[in-house]
């Protein structure tokens, strides 16, 4: 609705002396409250002293250190020269894309959908927002696993939720039970929030462990927004896969977000989506006109070939990922004071460091993991995240997506650091 107002008679004024000026009110606080991307945060920094020529390692961004693949790149030139890129098109997505999308979700999870149930998202960030905003009314409550990652609970505050943390620490290889998850169910419970393969632990839960959780989902009428980002990165052979498939039952409550991003080394090409009931997926598709409307119709051109290429790449940086995930786990729990369980999947380590909290180094007590994690990038010149960020204080996250003598001179320096 649009309001109509009559302006004052000239030479008077509608404002108190006394009264705030709406200009005073600078920043919303429904925006003031978002807290910056630590993930990203930590990234820029260690970028930033690495441009005043320190040699910082970082371990802070989870983005695949190989380029994108080159057909993706050949496509994306293939689209600069058509015309047809250079104008709008549908604020849901490229018709193809969505076609692409809902035929690779079959092709690698057996999740059976239309296109009509896939939104394309400037990233999958955008894609949780919208899911989100969809899904939620103020004060509905969303379960979150913890760890989580750094902007589940930023996205749901924005839409008016409310985040409900289950803990689950490295006793537990970061899992979350039923049990847990039902102590932690309201009568404003609404979603569950599931991520397996998880940022930042690296979890991954069990086919049986999936399907506990469906069908506790299911007896109390929940929704359920599940994060397959990392969906190819598991290693072990763990028997696993996607819960709307493994609980077939949750299909029409279930939101699932992917994207390009890890899969295919394209984060910088922001192409994500959300996979939804139709009636979900077309509200979000709305959302998104107002928002930005299309994504780039370029990066969508470079999306379409990933989807609709074969795996070659994805396996060749999976076998350099499983690589570096032993040697990194190995190496950190070679140090006094760390526990690091061996993750499953994505391409995280989180080691517990509490036996390194409340000591002295150089004349200075550290007593937090956000603490240490500044000491660390002051004196060894490694950058890592905090598990402040991820709701779990005492740990540290270590992306091991980088090269492998980086992860070994890192590591090392943290060793010597800590001997």
């Amino acid at each position: 609705m649009v309001r109509m107002t009559e302006a004052p008679p000239t030479g008077t004024t509608s404002r108190s002396p006394s009264r705030v000026r709406p200009r005073d009110r600078r920043v919303s606080g429904r925006i003031g409250a978002i807290a910056e991307s630590a993930t990203l945060k930590v990234d820029a920094k260690a970028k930033a002293l690495k441009a005043e020529g320190r040699p910082v390692i970082g371990f802070g961004a989870g983005e695949p250190d190989f380029p994108t693949p080159a057909y993706v790149v050949e496509a994306a030139v293939d689209a600069c020269r058509d015309p047809r890129n250079h104008r709008y098109t549908p604020a849901g997505g490229l018709p193809e894309l969505r076609q692409a999308v809902a035929d690779k979700t079959i092709r690698d999870s057996g999740l059976v959908v239309q296109p009509s149930q896939v939104v394309i998202t400037n990233g999958g960030k955008q894609a949780i927002y919208e899911a989100f905003a969809t899904m939620l009314d103020p004060g509905d409550e969303v379960i979150v696993p913890a760890p989580y990652w750094t902007t589940y609970p930023e996205a749901i505050q924005l839409a008016g939720g409310v985040t409900v943390p289950v803990l689950a620490d490295e006793t537990q290889e970061y899992k979350v039970t039923v049990e847990q998850l039902e102590a932690a169910r309201t009568d404003r419970s609404k979603v569950l929030l599931f991520v397996s393969p998880s940022n930042p632990t690296g979890a991954v839960y069990t086919a049986d462990e999936i399907r506990a959780i469906g069908r506790w989902v299911e007896d109390h009428g929940l929704w359920v927004l599940t994060d397959e980002i990392y969906e190819h990165l598991v290693y072990d052979d763990v028997e696993t896969g996607s819960l709307p498939v493994l609980c077939p039952f949750l299909a029409d409550h279930t939101v699932v977000v992917n994207g390009v991003a890890k899969t295919y080394a394209m984060t910088g090409w922001r192409v994500g989506w959300m996979i939804a009931p139709t009636d979900l997926a077309k509200a979000a598709a709305n959302l998104q006109s107002h928002a930005t409307s299309n994504v780039s119709n370029v990066a969508q051109r470079a999306a379409l070939a990933a989807v609709s290429g074969d795996l070659a790449a994805v396996a060749e940086m999976k076998a350099a990922f499983d690589r570096r995930r032993r040697t990194i786990v190995s190496m950190l729990n070679e140090i006094d004071g760390v526990v690091c369980p061996m993750p499953k999947g994505a391409f995280y380590a989180y080691p517990a460091v509490r036996g390194l909290l409340g000591r002295e180094y150089d004349g200075r007590v550290v007593d937090s993991s956000a603490d240490l994690a500044e000491y660390i990038l002051e004196q060894a010149e490694v950058a890592v995240v905090p598990g402040e960020a991820f709701g779990t204080p005492g740990y540290l996250r270590l992306s091991y997506a980088l090269g492998d003598d980086d992860l070994v001179e890192g590591i090392t320096r943290l060793q010597k650091l800590f001997a």
